[in-house]
């Protein structure tokens, strides 16, 4: 039974670290860059000056639950999803 179990040990481990190392070279910082953009989206403030996936610049008018109001040029205002934001940009 010992030789069979040891069988079992060596046949399993090496799966066990690939999975181990896949987590930790790929789940693992992916779930930090989620929280990050998930903190980006919910701290936005009227004023903020962001950047949206498409490389339009703005300047946050409003924000709304799902949506966020920028002003990208005079009197030109353009509805996103929050999820389109990219990166704030410094004031």
């Amino acid at each position: 039974m010992n030789e069979n179990f040891q069988a079992i040990l060596l046949n399993v481990l090496p799966l066990l670290a690939i999975i181990v190392i896949a987590y930790f070279a790929m789940i693992r910082p992916q779930q930090k860059r989620n929280q990050k953009q998930n903190a980006l989206i919910n701290n936005l403030q009227k004023g903020d000056r962001v950047i949206t996936v498409g490389g339009i610049h703005g300047t946050v008018k409003s924000t709304g639950a799902q949506t966020i109001t920028l002003m990208v040029g005079r009197n030109q205002e353009l509805t996103f999803d929050k999820l389109a934001i990219r990166d704030k940009r410094p004031s």
